[in-house]
C-alpha cells in the first residue's frame, strides 16, 4: 500500500467495489481520485477519506456505501492491536473516558480491541468476527449516563442543554458502533479477501434495496429522493414528448417539395402532430409489505402529474377507494401518506386480507367509467391472492377499456406463480414488469409512461 503500484492496485478496487454498488464512475472520477491520492498522501487517513469522496461521489446518498468500502480498502490498520484487553470492565472504563473527551483516536483504538477481544468465534484463531458479538459483550449504550455525568462535572451545564448533551453522547456511541462494524470487516476481508466482504457485506444504497425488505429509515430515505427522481423523470419525459410532436414524414408533401431540386428530397416534410397529454390511472395494492412499493410510486406519479392531462389513484386491500385528494392534499407529508390512507379509505370489507379478484371487480364494476382509449392503466402489487378467484373477467375488461395497462410487481419473477400467486395468469392479460426496487421503478415509468 506504501508504494504507488499498490496504492494504484487500492484506487482501483475501490472504484470497481463502488460500480458495483451503481455508484456511476467514469474514468474522469477516476483519475481525479487519483490526483487526490498523490496531493493528500496517505498519512492523514480522515483527509484521504474525504478527498476521495470528494472526487468519486456525486451526492451525499452515497456516502453509507462509500465509507465502509473505504474502510475495506484503506483500512486503519493491519491485523490485531499490538495490545489486546480482554477484561471488559476496564475497556468500558476507557471507553467512557474516551466518549466524554470525544477523542476519536481513542475510540478507533478501542474498537480495535473490542473486536479483537470479544469479537472472534469458532476456534481459538477465530474463524470470524463479529461486530454484533462485540456490541453485545460490551453494550455501550449503557455508558450514556456515565459519560453524561462526566461531562456536567467537568463542564457544568443543566435544562434544556442537558437534552442535546444526551442526543450528542448518542451521536458519539453510534460513530464507536460503526468503528467496531467496519474494524469487523476490516479482520474478515484480511482472510477471505476485501473483494467478497465489499461485495457481500456492505448494505446497497436505499435505491437498490428489495422494496419487500426495505425497512422504516431506507423507506424514509427513499421518499426523500421521490421529488429529484421526479424532475429527472419529467425532463425526459419532455424530451420524449417533443420528439414525437415532431412527426412522421409527409411523403406526398416531402415528394412534391422535391421538385424543386431535381426530385432529391433535400427537405423532408413532416406531419405535425398536436398530441393530447395523455390520462394515467394508478390501482395501487396497499397491504402488508407491498404498501411500502405503492407508497413510493403514488408519490413519484402524483410528482409528475404535470405531464398528464389527469391522474387518478386507487387503492386497495380487499375494497377499493379513490385516494387521489389524499395524495393532493399530503403531499407536504409524505411519511404519513400510508397512515392516511388506511385511516381515511375504505380498503377492507369484513376481513383484513388482501384479494386481487373482489378488489378489481369492485374497480370495473364501480369506477369503469374513469378508463378510457386515452388512458394508460398501472396495478402495483404482488398478485398474490389468498388463494380466492382472481377474477381474469375484471382485469380483461379494464384492458379492452384501456389504451395499456402495465402491471408492476415488486416480487422476483422468479416467484410469480408459487405458492398463492397468481402473477402468471394476469401476466397473460397484460404486460406484467418486475419492480423490486426504486432505481428499477425510476427506469420503468421512464420507459412506460405514456406521452
Amino acid at each position: 500500500m506504501t508504494t504507488p503500484t499498490g496504492v494504484a492496485e487500492r484506487l482501483a478496487s475501490l472504484v470497481g467495489a463502488l460500480r458495483a454498488h451503481g455508484v456511476r464512475i467514469g474514468t474522469g472520477e477516476t483519475v481525479d481520485a487519483a490526483r487526490a491520492v498523490e496531493a493528500l498522501g496517505l498519512a492523514d487517513r480522515e483527509l484521504l477519506r474525504e478527498g476521495l469522496a470528494a472526487t468519486l461521489l456525486h451526492g451525499t446518498a452515497q456516502r453509507p456505501v462509500f465509507d465502509p468500502v473505504f474502510d475495506l480498502y484503506f483500512p486503519r490498520g493491519v491485523g490485531g492491536p499490538d495490545t489486546a484487553s480482554a477484561d471488559r470492565d476496564d475497556l468500558r472504563e476507557r471507553l467512557a473516558a474516551a466518549l466524554a473527551a470525544n477523542d476519536r483516536a481513542s475510540l478507533g483504538r478501542l474498537a480495535a480491541e473490542a473486536v479483537d477481544g470479544f469479537g472472534g468465534y469458532g476456534a481459538s484463531s477465530s474463524d470470524g468476527w463479529s461486530s454484533h458479538q462485540t456490541l453485545d459483550r460490551l453494550r455501550p449504550q449503557t455508558l450514556l449516563a456515565r459519560v453524561r455525568d462526566d461531562i456536567r462535572a467537568r463542564d457544568g451545564g443543566s435544562g434544556f442543554a442537558d437534552r442535546l448533551l444526551e442526543d450528542e453522547i448518542r451521536r458519539r456511541i453510534e460513530t464507536f458502533r460503526r468503528m467496531v462494524g467496519a474494524e469487523a470487516r476490516r479482520r474478515v476481508a484480511e482472510r477471505r479477501g476485501r473483494d467478497e466482504i465489499a461485495r457481500r457485506a456492505v448494505a446497497p444504497t436505499a435505491d437498490r434495496v428489495d422494496f419487500l425488505f426495505a425497512g422504516k429509515a431506507q423507506l424514509a430515505e427513499l421518499r426523500r429522493t421521490v421529488q429529484p427522481l421526479a424532475r429527472k423523470l419529467a425532463t425526459r419525459l419532455a424530451a420524449r414528448r417533443r420528439r414525437a410532436s415532431r412527426g412522421t414524414i409527409d411523403l406526398r408533401r416531402t415528394l412534391r417539395g422535391s421538385l424543386s431540386t431535381g426530385g432529391v428530397p433535400m427537405r423532408p416534410v413532416l406531419r405535425r402532430r398536436r398530441p393530447a397529454r395523455p390520462e394515467l390511472v394508478l390501482l395501487c395494492d396497499v397491504s402488508g409489505s407491498v404498501s411500502g412499493f405503492s407508497d413510493f410510486t403514488m408519490l413519484l406519479v402524483q410528482a409528475l402529474h404535470d405531464q398528464f392531462s389527469k391522474v387518478r389513484v386507487f387503492a386497495f386491500v380487499n375494497r377499493v377507494d379513490e385516494v387521489t385528494g389524499l395524495l393532493e392534499h399530503g403531499a407536504a407529508d409524505p411519511e404519513g401518506l400510508g397512515a392516511r390512507i388506511r385511516a381515511q379509505a375504505t380498503l377492507t370489507g369484513w376481513h383484513g386480507s388482501s384479494d386481487y379478484g373482489v378488489a378489481l371487480g369492485e374497480f370495473a364494476e364501480r369506477y369503469g367509467d374513469v378508463v378510457g382509449p386515452r388512458t394508460t392503466v398501472f396495478v402495483l402489487g404482488d398478485a398474490r391472492t389468498n388463494q380466492s378467484d382472481p377474477n381474469l373477467a375484471a382485469v380483461r375488461q379494464i384492458a379492452e377499456r384501456a389504451r395499456r395497462v402495465y402491471w408492476l410487481n415488486p416480487e422476483a419473477d422468479t416467484q410469480w406463480g408459487t405458492g398463492d400467486s397468481a402473477a402468471p395468469a394476469y401476466a397473460e392479460l397484460v404486460e406484467m414488469r418486475e419492480c423490486r426496487t426504486a432505481r428499477q421503478l425510476g427506469a420503468l415509468v421512464g420507459r412506460l409512461l405514456p406521452i
